[in-house]
Protein backbone atom coordinates (compact mmCIF):
# COMPACT_ATOMS: atom_id res chain seq x y z
CA UNK A 1 0.00 0.00 0.00
CA UNK A 2 2.66 2.46 1.05
CA UNK A 3 4.60 1.41 -2.71
CA UNK A 4 1.41 2.48 -4.70
CA UNK A 5 0.55 6.03 -2.75
CA UNK A 6 5.09 6.47 -3.51
CA UNK A 7 4.00 6.04 -6.91
CA UNK A 8 1.28 8.08 -7.41
CA UNK A 9 3.01 10.96 -5.30
CA UNK A 10 6.14 10.26 -7.71
CA UNK A 11 4.00 10.51 -10.87
CA UNK A 12 1.65 13.73 -9.75
CA UNK A 13 5.32 15.13 -9.52
CA UNK A 14 6.36 14.42 -12.73
CA UNK A 15 3.17 15.44 -14.54
CA UNK A 16 3.35 18.68 -12.44
CA UNK A 17 6.90 19.12 -13.46
CA UNK A 18 6.47 18.68 -17.40
CA UNK A 19 3.38 21.30 -16.85
CA UNK A 20 5.43 23.45 -15.46
CA UNK A 21 8.17 22.69 -17.84
CA UNK A 22 5.94 22.72 -20.59
CA UNK A 23 4.38 26.41 -19.67
CA UNK A 24 7.79 27.87 -19.04
CA UNK A 25 8.31 27.08 -22.45
CA UNK A 26 5.53 28.57 -24.39
CA UNK A 27 6.12 31.66 -22.03
CA UNK A 28 9.39 31.65 -23.23
CA UNK A 29 8.47 31.41 -26.59
CA UNK A 30 6.02 34.05 -26.49
CA UNK A 31 8.78 36.40 -24.90
CA UNK A 32 11.02 35.93 -27.40
CA UNK A 33 8.50 36.76 -29.98
CA UNK A 34 7.47 40.05 -28.28
CA UNK A 35 11.47 40.72 -27.81
CA UNK A 36 12.28 40.13 -30.85
CA UNK A 37 9.84 43.41 -32.26
CA UNK A 38 10.74 45.51 -29.10
CA UNK A 39 14.45 44.72 -29.85
CA UNK A 40 14.11 45.63 -32.96
CA UNK A 41 12.49 48.59 -32.71
CA UNK A 42 15.23 49.58 -29.74
CA UNK A 43 17.90 48.97 -32.40
CA UNK A 44 16.19 50.18 -35.39
CA UNK A 45 17.88 52.95 -36.87
CA UNK A 46 16.78 56.74 -37.32
CA UNK A 47 14.56 56.98 -40.36
CA UNK A 48 12.12 59.38 -42.53
CA UNK A 49 9.10 57.73 -40.74
CA UNK A 50 10.58 59.20 -37.42
CA UNK A 51 10.56 62.82 -38.85
CA UNK A 52 7.14 62.15 -39.97
CA UNK A 53 5.64 61.17 -36.63
CA UNK A 54 7.25 64.16 -34.97
CA UNK A 55 5.72 66.38 -37.42
CA UNK A 56 2.09 64.50 -37.28
CA UNK A 57 2.09 64.38 -33.59
CA UNK A 58 3.87 67.57 -33.43
CA UNK A 59 0.76 69.23 -35.21
CA UNK A 60 -1.00 68.75 -32.35
CA UNK A 61 0.71 70.11 -29.65
CA UNK A 62 1.59 73.39 -32.33
CA UNK A 63 -2.36 73.49 -32.14
CA UNK A 64 -2.63 73.15 -28.23
CA UNK A 65 -0.31 75.60 -27.79
CA UNK A 66 -1.99 78.36 -30.17
CA UNK A 67 -5.22 77.44 -28.89
CA UNK A 68 -4.34 77.94 -25.01
CA UNK A 69 -1.82 80.92 -25.31
CA UNK A 70 -4.12 82.91 -28.23
CA UNK A 71 -6.43 83.72 -25.46
CA UNK A 72 -4.27 86.10 -23.87
CA UNK A 73 -3.54 88.07 -26.69
CA UNK A 74 -7.12 89.29 -27.44
CA UNK A 75 -8.27 89.65 -23.56
CA UNK A 76 -7.62 93.33 -23.83
CA UNK A 77 -9.31 93.63 -26.95
CA UNK A 78 -12.59 92.20 -25.42
CA UNK A 79 -12.10 93.91 -22.06
CA UNK A 80 -12.55 97.26 -24.82
CA UNK A 81 -15.33 95.66 -26.93
CA UNK A 82 -17.92 94.34 -24.27
CA UNK A 83 -17.00 96.09 -21.23
CA UNK A 84 -16.02 99.84 -21.99
CA UNK A 85 -18.06 102.02 -19.78
CA UNK A 86 -19.22 105.36 -21.46
CA UNK A 87 -17.32 108.27 -19.97
CA UNK A 88 -14.40 106.07 -18.92
CA UNK A 89 -11.25 107.32 -18.37
CA UNK A 90 -9.30 104.35 -19.75
CA UNK A 91 -10.96 101.61 -21.85
CA UNK A 92 -12.59 98.69 -20.72
CA UNK A 93 -11.26 95.30 -19.60
CA UNK A 94 -12.89 92.04 -18.44
CA UNK A 95 -13.97 91.87 -14.80
CA UNK A 96 -11.73 89.62 -13.03
CA UNK A 97 -14.14 86.87 -12.69
CA UNK A 98 -14.62 87.10 -16.41
CA UNK A 99 -10.84 87.42 -16.87
CA UNK A 100 -10.07 83.94 -15.02
CA UNK A 101 -12.98 81.93 -16.55
CA UNK A 102 -12.12 82.91 -20.30
CA UNK A 103 -8.14 82.42 -19.02
CA UNK A 104 -8.56 79.20 -17.49
CA UNK A 105 -11.90 77.02 -18.39
CA UNK A 106 -9.54 75.53 -21.42
CA UNK A 107 -7.09 74.26 -18.85
CA UNK A 108 -10.14 72.47 -16.78
CA UNK A 109 -11.65 71.33 -20.20
CA UNK A 110 -7.61 69.82 -20.71
CA UNK A 111 -7.44 68.20 -16.54
CA UNK A 112 -10.74 66.46 -17.58
CA UNK A 113 -9.38 65.33 -21.31
CA UNK A 114 -5.92 64.23 -20.11
CA UNK A 115 -7.32 62.23 -17.25
CA UNK A 116 -10.20 60.50 -20.04
CA UNK A 117 -8.35 60.11 -23.36
CA UNK A 118 -5.30 58.72 -21.07
CA UNK A 119 -7.59 56.11 -19.76
CA UNK A 120 -9.15 55.52 -22.92
CA UNK A 121 -5.62 55.01 -24.95
CA UNK A 122 -4.37 52.46 -22.94
CA UNK A 123 -7.88 50.44 -23.13
CA UNK A 124 -8.89 50.80 -26.92
CA UNK A 125 -5.04 52.00 -28.24
CA UNK A 126 -3.12 54.74 -29.25
CA UNK A 127 -4.58 55.30 -32.82
CA UNK A 128 -8.06 54.75 -32.32
CA UNK A 129 -8.50 57.68 -29.79
CA UNK A 130 -6.10 59.73 -32.02
CA UNK A 131 -8.66 60.90 -34.45
CA UNK A 132 -11.18 61.65 -31.25
CA UNK A 133 -8.87 64.19 -29.91
CA UNK A 134 -7.94 66.05 -33.45
CA UNK A 135 -11.51 66.40 -34.28
CA UNK A 136 -12.79 67.95 -31.33
CA UNK A 137 -9.81 69.84 -31.50
CA UNK A 138 -10.90 71.47 -35.14
CA UNK A 139 -14.29 71.54 -34.28
CA UNK A 140 -14.21 73.60 -30.90
CA UNK A 141 -11.47 75.78 -32.38
CA UNK A 142 -13.74 77.31 -35.38
CA UNK A 143 -16.55 77.28 -32.22
CA UNK A 144 -14.28 79.62 -30.41
CA UNK A 145 -15.04 82.43 -32.74
CA UNK A 146 -18.92 82.16 -33.04
CA UNK A 147 -21.16 83.40 -30.31
CA UNK A 148 -25.04 83.75 -29.26
CA UNK A 149 -25.86 87.11 -29.59
CA UNK A 150 -23.92 90.80 -29.10
CA UNK A 151 -24.35 91.10 -25.45
CA UNK A 152 -20.93 90.59 -23.21
CA UNK A 153 -22.62 88.06 -20.81
CA UNK A 154 -23.60 86.09 -23.86
CA UNK A 155 -20.56 86.34 -26.22
CA UNK A 156 -18.47 85.18 -22.83
CA UNK A 157 -20.54 82.27 -22.38
CA UNK A 158 -20.16 80.87 -25.75
CA UNK A 159 -16.40 81.36 -25.49
CA UNK A 160 -16.22 79.64 -22.30
CA UNK A 161 -18.61 76.98 -23.39
CA UNK A 162 -16.36 76.14 -26.32
CA UNK A 163 -13.16 76.55 -25.25
CA UNK A 164 -13.78 74.20 -22.04
CA UNK A 165 -14.41 71.56 -25.27
CA UNK A 166 -11.60 72.52 -26.82
CA UNK A 167 -9.27 71.83 -23.74
CA UNK A 168 -11.13 68.26 -23.33
CA UNK A 169 -9.66 67.26 -26.99
CA UNK A 170 -6.22 69.13 -26.28
CA UNK A 171 -6.15 66.78 -23.21
CA UNK A 172 -6.41 64.12 -25.07
CA UNK A 173 -3.49 65.08 -27.06
CA UNK A 174 -0.76 65.07 -24.42
CA UNK A 175 -0.44 61.40 -23.27
CA UNK A 176 -1.61 59.85 -26.79
CA UNK A 177 1.34 62.41 -28.95
CA UNK A 178 3.81 61.25 -26.21
CA UNK A 179 3.18 57.55 -25.85
CA UNK A 180 3.18 57.08 -29.38
CA UNK A 181 6.21 59.04 -30.07
CA UNK A 182 8.12 56.88 -27.13
CA UNK A 183 6.72 53.79 -28.58
CA UNK A 184 7.96 54.35 -31.88
CA UNK A 185 11.84 55.57 -31.30
CA UNK A 186 14.20 53.80 -30.73
CA UNK A 187 15.98 53.65 -27.05
CA UNK A 188 19.29 55.94 -28.62
CA UNK A 189 17.24 58.94 -29.44
CA UNK A 190 13.90 58.28 -27.94
CA UNK A 191 14.32 61.42 -26.01
CA UNK A 192 14.73 63.55 -28.97
CA UNK A 193 12.28 62.63 -30.70
CA UNK A 194 9.58 63.43 -27.68
CA UNK A 195 11.10 66.46 -27.19
CA UNK A 196 10.83 67.52 -30.58
CA UNK A 197 6.97 66.84 -30.41
CA UNK A 198 6.90 68.83 -27.02
CA UNK A 199 8.32 71.16 -29.05
CA UNK A 200 6.04 72.12 -31.57
CA UNK A 201 4.66 74.00 -28.53
CA UNK A 202 6.94 76.88 -28.88
CA UNK A 203 6.14 76.80 -32.67
CA UNK A 204 2.40 77.11 -31.65
CA UNK A 205 3.09 79.97 -28.98
CA UNK A 206 5.16 81.86 -31.63
CA UNK A 207 2.39 81.73 -34.27
CA UNK A 208 0.03 83.06 -32.05
CA UNK A 209 1.72 86.52 -31.88
CA UNK A 210 2.99 86.20 -35.66
CA UNK A 211 -0.92 85.68 -36.20
CA UNK A 212 -2.06 88.52 -34.08
CA UNK A 213 0.57 90.92 -35.43
CA UNK A 214 -0.54 89.92 -38.91
CA UNK A 215 -4.00 90.47 -38.44
CA UNK A 216 -3.96 93.71 -36.49
CA UNK A 217 -1.61 94.92 -38.46
CA UNK A 218 -3.77 94.60 -41.57
CA UNK A 219 -6.95 95.84 -39.84
CA UNK A 220 -4.98 98.71 -38.48
CA UNK A 221 -3.85 99.86 -41.99
CA UNK A 222 -7.38 99.41 -43.62
CA UNK A 223 -9.15 101.35 -40.58
CA UNK A 224 -7.18 104.12 -38.95
CA UNK A 225 -8.61 104.87 -35.38
CA UNK A 226 -7.50 107.76 -33.00
CA UNK A 227 -5.88 106.58 -29.59
CA UNK A 228 -8.45 106.46 -26.71
CA UNK A 229 -7.77 109.60 -24.98
CA UNK A 230 -8.14 111.28 -28.25
CA UNK A 231 -11.56 110.18 -28.83
CA UNK A 232 -13.34 107.26 -26.93
CA UNK A 233 -15.35 106.33 -29.06
CA UNK A 234 -13.80 105.88 -31.97
CA UNK A 235 -10.66 103.75 -30.71
CA UNK A 236 -12.39 100.34 -31.06
CA UNK A 237 -13.58 100.04 -34.48
CA UNK A 238 -16.78 97.38 -34.94
CA UNK A 239 -15.07 95.46 -37.05
CA UNK A 240 -12.09 94.91 -34.24
CA UNK A 241 -15.31 92.36 -33.49
CA UNK A 242 -13.91 89.88 -36.15
CA UNK A 243 -10.15 90.13 -35.37
CA UNK A 244 -10.27 88.45 -32.16
CA UNK A 245 -12.47 85.80 -33.69
CA UNK A 246 -10.55 85.12 -36.51
CA UNK A 247 -7.74 84.76 -34.62
CA UNK A 248 -8.89 82.23 -32.43
CA UNK A 249 -10.34 80.15 -35.81
CA UNK A 250 -7.26 80.01 -36.71
CA UNK A 251 -6.13 77.35 -34.82
CA UNK A 252 -8.47 74.87 -36.72
CA UNK A 253 -6.06 75.02 -39.89
CA UNK A 254 -2.76 73.12 -38.77
CA UNK A 255 -4.64 70.50 -37.03
CA UNK A 256 -7.33 70.09 -39.79
CA UNK A 257 -4.44 69.93 -42.42
CA UNK A 258 -2.69 66.67 -40.31
CA UNK A 259 -5.79 64.52 -39.76
CA UNK A 260 -5.72 62.37 -42.83
CA UNK A 261 -2.09 61.23 -41.64
CA UNK A 262 -2.36 60.88 -38.05
CA UNK A 263 -5.55 58.29 -39.26
CA UNK A 264 -2.53 56.33 -41.39
CA UNK A 265 -0.79 55.81 -38.58
CA UNK A 266 -0.63 52.41 -37.21
CA UNK A 267 -0.88 51.23 -34.13
CA UNK A 268 2.17 51.35 -31.76
CA UNK A 269 4.03 47.90 -32.09
CA UNK A 270 4.78 47.90 -28.10
CA UNK A 271 0.94 48.66 -27.44
CA UNK A 272 0.01 45.65 -30.21
CA UNK A 273 2.71 43.32 -28.91
CA UNK A 274 2.61 44.02 -24.65
CA UNK A 275 -0.86 45.10 -24.51
CA UNK A 276 -3.16 43.40 -27.30
CA UNK A 277 -0.73 40.40 -26.88
CA UNK A 278 -0.28 40.19 -30.91
CA UNK A 279 3.22 40.22 -32.06
CA UNK A 280 2.71 38.83 -35.20
CA UNK A 281 0.18 41.72 -35.89
CA UNK A 282 2.80 44.41 -34.36
CA UNK A 283 5.86 43.08 -36.37
CA UNK A 284 3.46 43.05 -39.75
CA UNK A 285 2.60 47.01 -38.47
CA UNK A 286 6.33 47.72 -38.18
CA UNK A 287 7.59 46.36 -41.31
CA UNK A 288 5.17 48.73 -42.77
CA UNK A 289 6.42 52.36 -41.66
CA UNK A 290 9.86 51.06 -40.43
CA UNK A 291 13.23 49.54 -42.38
CA UNK A 292 13.41 46.94 -39.71
CA UNK A 293 13.98 43.21 -39.79
CA UNK A 294 10.92 41.49 -38.67
CA UNK A 295 10.13 37.66 -38.85
CA UNK A 296 6.83 37.17 -37.20
CA UNK A 297 6.16 33.87 -36.10
CA UNK A 298 2.54 32.75 -36.33
CA UNK A 299 0.24 33.39 -33.46
CA UNK A 300 0.17 31.07 -30.87
CA UNK A 301 -2.23 30.81 -27.65
CA UNK A 302 -0.88 32.76 -24.84
CA UNK A 303 -0.30 31.17 -21.70
CA UNK A 304 -1.29 33.12 -18.69
CA UNK A 305 1.79 34.83 -17.22
CA UNK A 306 1.17 36.53 -13.32
CA UNK A 307 3.48 38.87 -11.87
CA UNK A 308 4.23 42.03 -14.07
CA UNK A 309 -0.15 42.58 -15.07
CA UNK A 310 -0.79 44.48 -11.99
CA UNK A 311 -3.57 46.96 -12.46
CA UNK A 312 -2.97 51.08 -11.16
CA UNK A 313 -4.73 50.99 -7.77
CA UNK A 314 -2.48 47.61 -6.56
CA UNK A 315 0.02 47.17 -4.31
CA UNK A 316 2.53 46.00 -6.96
CA UNK A 317 2.51 49.52 -8.55
CA UNK A 318 2.51 51.62 -5.51
CA UNK A 319 5.71 49.55 -4.56
CA UNK A 320 7.04 49.82 -7.71
CA UNK A 321 5.72 53.16 -9.62
CA UNK A 322 4.42 55.09 -6.94
CA UNK A 323 7.32 57.16 -6.00
CA UNK A 324 7.64 57.65 -9.96
CA UNK A 325 3.75 59.03 -10.08
CA UNK A 326 4.82 61.27 -7.18
CA UNK A 327 7.11 62.55 -8.80
CA UNK A 328 5.84 63.08 -12.58
CA UNK A 329 3.10 64.48 -10.92
CA UNK A 330 4.39 66.83 -8.29
CA UNK A 331 7.05 68.32 -10.60
CA UNK A 332 4.29 69.07 -13.41
CA UNK A 333 2.03 70.78 -11.12
CA UNK A 334 4.80 72.89 -9.96
CA UNK A 335 6.01 73.79 -13.17
CA UNK A 336 2.98 74.45 -14.75
CA UNK A 337 1.86 77.19 -11.77
CA UNK A 338 4.82 79.30 -12.32
CA UNK A 339 4.86 78.43 -16.18
CA UNK A 340 1.16 79.24 -17.24
CA UNK A 341 1.23 82.44 -15.23
CA UNK A 342 3.80 84.15 -16.74
CA UNK A 343 2.45 82.95 -20.51
CA UNK A 344 -0.61 84.27 -19.70
CA UNK A 345 -0.24 87.52 -17.55
CA UNK A 346 2.93 88.74 -19.11
CA UNK A 347 1.17 91.08 -21.03
CA UNK A 348 0.50 92.20 -17.47
CA UNK A 349 3.70 92.35 -15.88
CA UNK A 350 5.35 94.32 -19.80
CA UNK A 351 2.41 96.83 -18.57
CA UNK A 352 3.50 97.43 -15.21
CA UNK A 353 7.05 97.97 -16.01
CA UNK A 354 5.99 100.41 -18.98
CA UNK A 355 7.24 98.10 -21.59
CA UNK A 356 3.56 98.06 -22.85
CA UNK A 357 2.50 101.36 -23.18
CA UNK A 358 -0.92 102.38 -21.21
CA UNK A 359 -3.86 101.54 -22.74
CA UNK A 360 -5.54 104.96 -23.15
CA UNK A 361 -2.34 106.13 -25.05
CA UNK A 362 -3.95 103.65 -28.07
CA UNK A 363 -6.91 102.20 -29.93
CA UNK A 364 -7.61 98.63 -29.76
CA UNK A 365 -5.85 97.39 -32.58
CA UNK A 366 -2.94 98.97 -32.03
CA UNK A 367 -2.85 97.75 -28.03
CA UNK A 368 -3.29 93.92 -29.66
CA UNK A 369 -0.50 94.61 -31.86
CA UNK A 370 1.85 95.89 -29.09
CA UNK A 371 1.09 92.70 -27.17
CA UNK A 372 1.06 90.13 -30.22
CA UNK A 373 4.76 91.97 -30.68
CA UNK A 374 5.96 90.86 -27.00
CA UNK A 375 4.72 87.95 -27.27
CA UNK A 376 6.49 87.11 -30.51
CA UNK A 377 9.56 88.54 -29.25
CA UNK A 378 9.71 86.66 -26.15
CA UNK A 379 8.81 83.64 -27.81
CA UNK A 380 11.23 83.85 -30.84
CA UNK A 381 14.42 84.92 -28.48
CA UNK A 382 13.88 82.51 -25.63
CA UNK A 383 10.52 80.08 -25.77
CA UNK A 384 11.58 78.18 -28.92
CA UNK A 385 15.32 78.22 -28.59
CA UNK A 386 14.71 76.49 -24.72
CA UNK A 387 12.60 73.74 -26.34
CA UNK A 388 15.10 73.10 -29.03
CA UNK A 389 18.05 72.65 -26.40
CA UNK A 390 16.16 70.23 -24.67
CA UNK A 391 15.98 68.37 -27.74
CA UNK A 392 20.23 68.44 -28.62
CA UNK A 393 21.16 67.42 -25.07
CA UNK A 394 18.51 65.70 -23.50
CA UNK A 395 20.15 62.01 -24.82
CA UNK A 396 23.40 63.27 -24.09
CA UNK A 397 23.31 64.53 -20.48
CA UNK A 398 20.35 63.09 -19.67
CA UNK A 399 16.34 64.05 -18.51
CA UNK A 400 16.85 64.36 -14.41
CA UNK A 401 20.11 66.58 -14.62
CA UNK A 402 18.43 69.33 -17.24
CA UNK A 403 14.95 68.95 -15.00
CA UNK A 404 16.97 70.28 -12.02
CA UNK A 405 19.23 72.92 -14.16
CA UNK A 406 16.16 74.09 -15.23
CA UNK A 407 14.24 74.28 -12.18
CA UNK A 408 17.60 75.97 -10.60
CA UNK A 409 17.69 78.68 -12.95
CA UNK A 410 13.97 78.86 -12.89
CA UNK A 411 14.66 79.93 -9.09
CA UNK A 412 17.17 81.89 -9.60
CA UNK A 413 15.92 84.36 -11.99
CA UNK A 414 12.66 84.62 -10.39
CA UNK A 415 14.12 85.94 -7.32
CA UNK A 416 16.31 88.08 -9.34
CA UNK A 417 13.25 89.66 -10.60
CA UNK A 418 11.25 89.94 -7.41
CA UNK A 419 13.91 91.49 -4.43
CA UNK A 420 14.84 94.41 -6.64
CA UNK A 421 11.79 94.69 -8.56
CA UNK A 422 11.39 98.58 -7.96
CA UNK A 423 14.69 98.50 -9.80
CA UNK A 424 13.11 96.99 -12.94
CA UNK A 425 10.40 99.54 -13.07
CA UNK A 426 12.97 102.32 -14.13
CA UNK A 427 12.72 103.39 -17.07
CA UNK A 428 16.64 102.91 -17.89
CA UNK A 429 16.05 99.08 -16.64
CA UNK A 430 13.26 97.91 -18.60
CA UNK A 431 15.53 95.74 -20.98
CA UNK A 432 17.29 94.33 -17.76
CA UNK A 433 14.04 92.93 -16.78
CA UNK A 434 13.12 91.91 -20.49
CA UNK A 435 16.41 90.05 -20.34
CA UNK A 436 16.16 88.22 -17.21
CA UNK A 437 12.28 87.52 -17.64
CA UNK A 438 12.85 85.80 -20.85
CA UNK A 439 15.88 83.44 -19.76
CA UNK A 440 13.42 82.13 -16.82
CA UNK A 441 11.36 81.21 -20.16
CA UNK A 442 14.47 79.62 -21.71
CA UNK A 443 15.34 77.52 -18.70
CA UNK A 444 11.67 76.96 -18.42
CA UNK A 445 11.69 75.10 -21.69
CA UNK A 446 15.48 73.84 -21.51
CA UNK A 447 14.24 72.21 -18.52
CA UNK A 448 11.37 70.59 -16.63
CA UNK A 449 8.39 72.29 -19.35
CA UNK A 450 10.37 69.37 -21.74
CA UNK A 451 11.33 66.80 -20.01
CA UNK A 452 7.79 66.59 -17.35
CA UNK A 453 6.53 65.50 -20.32
CA UNK A 454 9.09 63.23 -21.80
CA UNK A 455 9.84 61.38 -18.53
CA UNK A 456 5.86 60.25 -17.99
CA UNK A 457 5.92 58.63 -21.43
CA UNK A 458 8.66 56.15 -20.56
CA UNK A 459 8.95 54.90 -16.87
CA UNK A 460 5.49 53.09 -16.81
CA UNK A 461 4.53 50.06 -18.35
CA UNK A 462 2.74 49.81 -21.64
CA UNK A 463 -0.77 48.84 -20.35
CA UNK A 464 -0.35 51.51 -18.27
CA UNK A 465 1.53 54.49 -19.83
CA UNK A 466 -0.86 56.43 -21.68
CA UNK A 467 -2.90 56.47 -18.53
CA UNK A 468 -0.35 57.59 -16.22
CA UNK A 469 1.22 59.96 -18.67
CA UNK A 470 -2.34 61.87 -18.48
CA UNK A 471 -2.70 61.88 -14.73
CA UNK A 472 0.86 63.14 -14.51
CA UNK A 473 -0.47 66.08 -17.79
CA UNK A 474 -3.23 66.36 -15.23
CA UNK A 475 -1.55 67.47 -12.59
CA UNK A 476 -0.04 69.94 -14.36
CA UNK A 477 -2.64 71.59 -15.63
CA UNK A 478 -4.42 71.34 -12.15
CA UNK A 479 -1.39 73.52 -11.50
CA UNK A 480 -1.44 75.79 -14.66
CA UNK A 481 -5.09 76.61 -13.37
CA UNK A 482 -4.12 77.47 -9.93
CA UNK A 483 -1.43 79.86 -11.72
CA UNK A 484 -4.49 81.23 -14.27
CA UNK A 485 -7.06 81.98 -11.36
CA UNK A 486 -3.94 82.69 -8.41
CA UNK A 487 -1.91 84.91 -10.38
CA UNK A 488 -5.00 87.12 -11.37
CA UNK A 489 -6.01 87.51 -8.12
CA UNK A 490 -2.70 87.35 -6.29
CA UNK A 491 -1.32 90.39 -8.45
CA UNK A 492 -4.29 92.49 -7.37
CA UNK A 493 -4.21 91.64 -3.91
CA UNK A 494 -0.67 91.11 -2.85
CA UNK A 495 1.38 92.80 -6.11
CA UNK A 496 3.42 91.98 -8.40
CA UNK A 497 6.63 91.51 -6.67
CA UNK A 498 5.54 89.18 -3.72
CA UNK A 499 3.54 87.14 -6.57
CA UNK A 500 7.27 86.66 -8.33
CA UNK A 501 8.76 85.91 -4.89
CA UNK A 502 6.01 83.05 -4.48
CA UNK A 503 6.57 81.81 -8.05
CA UNK A 504 10.24 81.34 -7.30
CA UNK A 505 9.55 79.57 -4.29
CA UNK A 506 7.73 77.26 -6.45
CA UNK A 507 10.42 76.46 -8.32
CA UNK A 508 12.47 75.52 -5.90
CA UNK A 509 10.14 73.09 -4.35
CA UNK A 510 10.39 71.87 -7.99
CA UNK A 511 13.84 71.30 -7.70
CA UNK A 512 13.14 69.53 -4.41
CA UNK A 513 10.63 66.44 -5.89
CA UNK A 514 12.59 66.24 -9.27
CA UNK A 515 14.99 64.04 -6.79
CA UNK A 516 11.73 61.43 -7.07
CA UNK A 517 11.82 61.06 -11.26
CA UNK A 518 14.15 58.46 -12.56
CA UNK A 519 16.55 58.91 -14.97
CA UNK A 520 15.52 56.95 -18.20
CA UNK A 521 18.03 57.96 -21.16
CA UNK A 522 19.47 55.04 -23.33
CA UNK A 523 16.78 52.43 -21.44
CA UNK A 524 14.73 50.21 -23.39
CA UNK A 525 11.09 51.45 -22.37
CA UNK A 526 10.75 47.67 -20.91
CA UNK A 527 13.87 47.95 -19.02
CA UNK A 528 12.60 51.23 -17.54
CA UNK A 529 9.36 50.07 -16.08
CA UNK A 530 10.54 46.13 -15.46
CA UNK A 531 8.33 44.60 -18.06
CA UNK A 532 11.23 42.42 -19.24
CA UNK A 533 11.92 41.09 -15.84
CA UNK A 534 12.20 37.21 -15.87
CA UNK A 535 9.83 37.21 -12.84
CA UNK A 536 7.55 36.82 -15.73
CA UNK A 537 7.94 33.15 -16.16
CA UNK A 538 9.28 32.38 -12.75
CA UNK A 539 6.11 33.89 -11.24
CA UNK A 540 3.76 31.12 -13.24
CA UNK A 541 2.43 28.71 -10.53
CA UNK A 542 0.80 25.41 -11.16
CA UNK A 543 -0.83 23.30 -8.71
CA UNK A 544 1.15 21.84 -5.63
CA UNK A 545 1.31 18.26 -5.02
Amino acid sequence: MTGLVSRERDLTLYVTYELRGNLRKRADQWLREQLQVLNALDAAKTQWYHFTAIIIAGMGFFTDAYDLFCISLVTKLLGRLYYTEPGSANPGTLPSNVAAAVNGVAFCGTLSGQIFFGWLGDKMGRKRVYGMTLMLMVLCSVASGLSFGKEAKGVMATLCFFRFWLGFGIGGDYPLSATIMSEYANKKTRGAFIAAVFAMQGFGILAGGMVAIIISSAFKSRYPAPAYEVNPGLSTIPQADYVWRLILMFGALPAALTYYWRMKMPETARYTALVAKNAKQAAADMSKVLQVDLEAEPEKVQPKVQGNDFGLFSKQFLRRHGFHLLGTTSTWFLLDIAFYSQNLFQKDIFTAIGWIPKAKTMNAIEELYRIGRAQTLIALCSTVPGYWFTVAFIDRIGRFAIQLMGFFFMTVFMFALAIPYHHWTLPDNRIGFVIIYSLTFFFANFGPNATTFVVPAEIFPARLRSTCHGISAAAGKAGAMVGAFGFLYAADGIGVRKTLIILGVINFLGMVFTFLVPESKGRSLEEISGENEEENAADLRTVPA
